[in-house]
């Protein structure tokens, strides 16, 4: 049995696909197995998958039912005791796994164990931010306040994260309810860090492509189901970061919907926010019509085109 069980879902990643699986054949640390989860594909991605010769891979097909159903069920059929996670459109640097395994082996007892991950849009690569965690290089520790660490840029992200199967099978896996992207990952972040330590490691092995195919986050808005944020709403009595945290996600949700032109749903997540949880930016944006935010976003974009990167939404 192999000690990490890596989840990939695929669905119409034909021109990614190959990159993203030899980057796990590649890893320096090799007691693993490959789950790839075909997720009803129709274009080439099978054909793909098919011509890797690696034992490790085990290819499993199901109809089309998302992102989560997949994931879900690529948990189930894994033999290991840890399951990482990587999209089939990212991709990990030869120590992504070496570097986790250190991470369990120092802090046995988590919930969650995560690595930094840098963004990739196009030419123009960049790391992602955290609060409050050390810039110490190779540092590797628990996070004190997941939340409030996490209200830049998530502590946990879906390829660079792994999880203990025991600690899935009493959390619960991918809410299958959350559709098209929309928060099903961020709905486990947030159970874990509420029941569990989250150990981080601060060296970057994962990389987030922005701009492969069939991204599910390019998804229309209107079409997809977001997580319930006001569930974990109750908690926030007694963990001022939380609230803080989930005002960011609905800021986010909510100006997303605004992009769209939907202004109902728009001030349905916006209107439950206390300012005090937002930044300086954050506040300046929460008020501004769909005509302005649509202009920052095209500001963004001319930005990554001369390679900075500079959000006016964080």
């Amino acid at each position: 049995m192999s000690k990490f069980s890596i989840v990939i879902p695929l669905y119409n990643k034909a021109n990614s696909i190959a990159e993203t699986l030899n980057s796990v054949i590649n890893q320096t640390f090799s007691d693993f197995e490959i789950i790839i989860v075909n997720d009803g594909s129709t274009d080439k991605s099978l054909k793909v998958v098919e011509k890797f010769t690696d034992t490790r891979i085990k290819l499993l097909t199901t109809k089309n039912q998302g992102v989560s159903a997949a994931r879900n069920f690529g948990i189930k059929k894994a033999q290991g005791n840890y399951i990482a996670f990587l999209d089939a459109d990212d991709f990990w640097k030869k120590n992504h796994l070496e570097l986790l395994n250190m991470l369990l082996n120092k802090f046995p007892n988590c919930g969650m164990y995560c690595m930094a991950y840098a963004k990739k849009h196009k030419s123009l690569t960049y790391p992602a931010r955290y609060n409050n965690v050390s810039k110490v290089n190779g540092w590797m520790g628990l996070i004190d306040d997941y939340f409030e660490s996490s209200l830049k840029n998530a502590i946990a992200w879906t390829s660079a994260t792994m999880i203990p199967k025991k600690v899935l099978n009493e959390i619960g896996l991918f809410n299958e309810k959350i559709i098209l992207g929309a928060g099903e990952d961020t709905d486990l972040w947030i159970r874990i860090a509420l029941n569990y330590s989250v150990a981080f490691c601060n060296t970057i092995t994962a990389i987030h492509n922005l701009e492969s195919e069939n991204r599910i986050t390019k998804s229309n808005t209107n079409d997809r189901k977001f997580i319930d944020l006001d569930v974990y709403e109750p908690l926030v009595k007694t963990n001022k970061s939380l609230k803080k945290y989930l005002d960011v996600n609905r800021f986010s949700i909510g100006i997303q919907y605004k992009l769209v032109g939907n202004n109902k749903k728009a001030d349905a997540y916006l209107k439950k926010i206390d300012l005090n949880s937002l930044n300086k930016k954050q506040r300046f944006l929460i008020n501004k019509s769909t005509n302005a935010l649509r202009f920052f976003v095209a500001i963004q974009n001319l930005l990554r085109k001369i390679k900075i990167n500079s959000s006016p939404f964080h």
